[in-house]
């Protein structure tokens, strides 16, 4: 004999079953879709949903010519002992593939990771409804990772953007992308975490971390609510056995939004600059500082002459612990947040001084622009002009038979790195400089190239 259920646990039963219909077919558009299998009892499903975003998620396809070579024929000398000829230059195409999101229909604006695209000579767009368009950049943003393209069409689907600071842990999420090219795929799972910093992945974090499945060709492919709004873009994951663990990450739809919003205007994004040095404060200098127990911050070390953060009185020794009201926990995440405001913005800073807690209004200023000259940072880099470029430092000019001119440095050569720390200002690169190291160790971009030169330090 079947015992019959209580009547507390049915009831139980169908407000739970009620409140995941009510989250899963929340929207109107649902209305006349069948909810229920051939007995009447409701079928839970994500189907009318995807039906509605999926058409915004592209496929991305690029072609990168790349010069096919013999490394012995490249030999000047091998050539000349068996009287080769000069290696002919031979271009060979190679294919990747990634996604991307429409983020504008009218205008045909597709988001999308910058290292999906990085390099190509041509960019194919491939939607759900089978058309194949080509797409051109707008511009990228390799510190965050983000790239901004275009395609000429009509009929496209766009997903809005959603306030991803609203987001919280444990929130349902769906993954959507094209994942070792199989093509859509569809993937759920929540938000494990927020603001993850500290990876090394980018130059900028600030990652939403999900155990949704992300997997290779996912980069670029829209990370959704149950509302069917963007709320990040896949980006990366954690796989230390080389397949899916569960561990993936996004960049939030607030850090995309205000990074496509500068490429959309400039092509390139024009980071605004405060001008201190900040460390991260140990457990001994928090106390020193005056920190209360768990309390977060970082220290100011260096405020540059004449910067934003100087002009309004911050000072070396000063503890940032908010900006906007949202705590500083590290220098990575300080650095992460100043990078994706604009020129001219103004931030309110918290910040504690001798015990005494007060607010600072800071408007970010443009980086500047003069020349320096690279003696003042190390005396191997004497007769070298740097100045600041984008998000790099640039080698302007460098006088013949000078210091600089024999460690292997031309004028045009952009230093992304200094002692594997990212730099994007002479701020920056002063800091990275400033170590007991033997050896400078610096990133140059030349043309296109990446290359490491180590210098003697001071």
């Amino acid at each position: 004999m079947t015992r019959p259920p209580h009547p507390l646990k049915s009831n139980l039963l169908a407000v739970a079953r009620a409140t995941l219909l009510a989250l899963l077919f929340s929207s109107s558009s649902l209305a006349g879709l069948p909810l229920s299998d051939s007995q009447g009892q409701p079928l839970p499903t994500l189907a009318p949903l995807l039906k509605s975003v999926t058409p915004a998620v592209v496929n991305i396809s690029t072609i990168t010519h790349t010069r096919a070579s013999n490394p012995l024929q490249d030999d000047p000398f091998f050539r000349r002992f068996f009287n080769l000829p000069p290696p002919q230059s031979q271009q060979r195409p190679v294919q990747s593939a990634g996604s991307g999101v429409i983020i504008d229909a009218k205008q045909g604006l597709i988001v999308t990771n910058y290292h999906v695209i990085a390099g190509a000579d041509e960019l194919h767009i491939a939607l759900t409804d089978g058309r194949n368009l080509q797409a051109s950049l707008i511009g990228s943003d390799p510190d965050a990772d983000l790239a901004l393209l275009r395609v000429e069409s009509h009929d496209l689907t766009e997903i809005p953007l959603a306030d991803s600071d609203q987001l919280q842990v444990g929130d349902f999420v769906v993954a959507i992308g094209n994942p070792f090219g199989l093509g859509q795929t569809v993937t759920t799972g929540i938000v494990s975490a927020l603001g993850r910093t500290g990876l090394g992945i980018e130059g900028y974090e600030n990652f939403i971390q999900t155990d949704a499945s992300i997997n290779p060709g996912n980069s670029g492919g829209a990370l959704i609510n149950l509302r069917g709004e963007l709320v990040g873009i896949n980006t990366a994951i954690i796989a230390p056995g080389g397949g899916n663990v569960g561990i993936g990450f996004a960049i939030p739809s607030n850090m995309t939004q205000a990074i496509i919003q500068q490429l959309a205007a400039n092509g390139e994004v024009k980071r605004g600059r405060l001008g201190v040095v900040v460390q991260d404060l140990s457990a001994d200098l928090a106390e020193a500082f005056g920190l209360q127990t768990g309390e977060h911050g970082v220290l100011v070390s260096e405020v540059a002459a004449n910067s934003a953060a100087a002009k309004v009185g911050i000072r070396a020794g000063d503890v940032v612990l908010k900006v906007n009201g949202e705590t500083v926990k590290n220098t990575t995440q300080l650095r992460s947040k100043l990078g994706v405001w604009l020129i001219g913005k103004s931030l309110t800073f918290d910040l504690l001084r001798d015990n005494v807690r007060f607010q600072q209004i800071v408007e970010l200023e443009r980086p500047g622009q003069g020349a320096t000259e690279g003696a003042r940072y190390n005396p191997n880099l004497a007769g070298a002009v740097l100045a600041e470029s984008g998000n790099a430092v640039l080698l302007k000019s460098i006088e013949p038979n000078s210091p600089a001119a024999l460690t292997g440095l031309r004028p045009g050569d952009r230093i992304l790195a200094v002692n594997r720390q990212k730099i994007t200002s002479l701020d920056e690169f002063t800091a990275a400089a400033n170590t007991k190291l033997s050896t400078l160790l610096l990133l140059i971009d030349r043309r296109g190239s990446a290359l490491y030169l180590a210098l003697p330090n001071r």
